[in-house]
């Protein structure tokens, strides 16, 4: 009787393990369908979503991932071959793509007030920006992130070797999008890629990966807030670079003197620009050479463009580090100003230092962003599961090495004369500043020849330019354009020709 009993509740245990493992390790090739309509510039557009997880497969055909993602259909479209596709990332690495999902180009968004800050209750609402009126969109979260896992019998440094770098990532992404495009019959669709910060080196690399080991031809490759892509700068532009994104953030808090305050930001940027360019940059090749008489004008104009006293550019050699401007800007005022979007104040224990405490405006983010994609997900995609979302996931350390992906879009770019290039940028973002995605458009093809397929736009924001509701408006509408505008006429070759 004992042993009976024994067996039982060995038998318990193990059906209880069981339950847990399939609860927590939900299939990896599995999806929940449902209905949505949205009014998008007064217009109703009926969709269909499809959530779940499509597999990552080894060269032996073994699934060794699942990525969780969210595909949105236009369901009133006779002819799919016209309609574009759009397939979305962010970064991190390791950030899911909850943040264009619900508050930039999706049928849904996320409840904030019109600057972007959190409100209570918490929830969703109608996009009546989105872009789903003229393109379907599927938004990726890669491993780790999200809702997406590898198998569990993974160990980490398999994981490392599969997932976790810039060559990593490209990879086997090219490989689930060529699935997901062939499982949804979209071969024959214009195809464009959208990435957000550490997303746009993923997109660049993406770009030429697609093109030449999966034959597969973008329209266009849109950059949200890029990092540098890899392309090498040196310390001297590195150091150069940030004074016009100091202007923008000084001139946000009214911390410029009264003749420049009294412009309008975009009014002031291109005189910055010019002398970051003209002036500054070969100022700081000269180092500890540049005459004192020079270098006292030189910090006199850096601090008039920058809000900061000319004593603590002096002090600092003339290169202010990004990280000191934000704890220095507001320090008599006992706050610091945001990272990636530096209209947000934060507050530290101590006045004194030389970085903020933490990031005042990731932790609002997070403070909206994470109750509202779990709602969203369960109530309204109805896709059940006890694994936790992750906002951000475990991806490091992240292999970084050969970082070409700049240099691998103009290559795609050069290799396809179909593809565009769009960047967007806002000026108040601290973490991938504006003036370095300019720069960006300019060392990537120093030849030129392919600047007019290139187009920049900048926004009154920061990293996520769209959580300002006037810049969401005006940010999906340049996406609208792009877009149409990466459309060849029916019957026009893709081909260069001599004049």
């Amino acid at each position: 009787m004992k042993l009976k009993i024994n067996s039982i509740i060995i038998a318990f245990l193990v059906c209880s393990f069981s339950l847990s493992a399939q609860q927590l390790n939900t299939a990896m090739d599995s999806t929940v369908t449902t209905q949505g309509q949205v009014s998008i510039k007064g217009k109703l557009v009926k969709y269909r979503a499809t959530t779940g997880k499509q597999p990552v497969w080894d060269d032996k055909g073994k699934i060794i991932a699942g990525l969780f993602f969210t595909y949105y259909e236009r369901t009133d479209v006779n002819d799919i071959s016209k309609r574009p596709l759009v397939i979305s990332f962010n970064g991190g690495p390791g950030s899911a793509s909850v943040w264009m999902h619900i508050a930039y180009t999706g049928p849904k968004i996320l409840k904030i007030d019109d600057e972007g800050y959190p409100v209570q209750p918490y929830g969703i609402k109608d996009n009546p920006n989105s872009i789903l009126d003229v393109a379907d969109i599927v938004y990726v979260n890669p491993v780790n992130t999200g809702y997406s896992r590898a198998i569990d019998d993974m160990d980490d440094l398999a994981k490392a070797k599969n997932f976790f770098g810039v060559e990593q990532d490209i990879k086997y992404l090219a490989t689930w999008i060529n699935t997901f495009v062939t499982r949804n019959n979209r071969w024959n669709s214009p195809k464009f890629l959208i990435g957000e910060s550490y997303g746009t080196p993923r997109v660049s690399g993406l770009s030429l990966e697609l093109q030449n080991s999966h034959w597969m031809y973008l329209n266009g490759v849109i950059l949200v807030s890029p990092t540098g892509l890899g392309i090498e700068r040196g310390t001297v532009p590195d150091a150069a670079n940030f004074l016009p994104y100091y202007t923008a953030a000084a001139w946000f808090h009214k911390k410029l003197s009264s003749d420049l305050q009294s412009k309008d930001l975009t009014d002031i940027l291109p005189e910055v620009e010019k002398y970051t360019i003209d002036v500054l940059t070969p100022a700081l090749s000269k180092g500890g050479f540049l005459p004192e008489a020079e270098r006292k004008q030189i910090a006199s104009q850096i601090a008039r463009y920058s809000g900061l006293s000319q004593k603590v550019v002096l002090e600092h050699n003339l290169r202010i580090p990004k990280t000191f401007f934000w704890k220095e800007l507001l320090r008599e005022e006992g706050f610091n100003i945001g990272r990636l979007d530096s209209r947000y104040l934060g507050i530290d224990m101590e006045t004194a230092g030389t970085r903020p405490d933490y990031a005042a405006e990731l932790t609002s983010w997070l403070h909206s962003f994470t109750p509202a994609i779990n709602f969203y997900i369960k109530n309204q995609l109805n896709y059940h599961t006890d694994l936790k979302y992750n906002m951000f996931g475990p991806v490091r350390p992240w292999d970084r090495s050969n970082n070409t992906t700049g240099y691998d879009l103009r290559q795609a770019m050069a290799q396809n004369p179909y593809l565009n290039v769009l960047v967007q940028a806002g000026y108040y973002d601290g973490g991938t500043d504006y003036f370095n995605s300019k720069y960006n458009l300019w060392q990537m093809d120093p030849s030129g020849k392919l600047r007019n397929r290139m187009d920049w736009k900048g926004y009154r924001s920061g990293h996520m330019m769209y959580l300002r509701s006037e810049d969401l408006k005006s940010a999906n509408e340049d996406l609208r354009i792009f877009i149409a505008k990466s459309l060849p006429g029916e019957g026009i070759p893709a081909q260069y020709t001599r004049p």
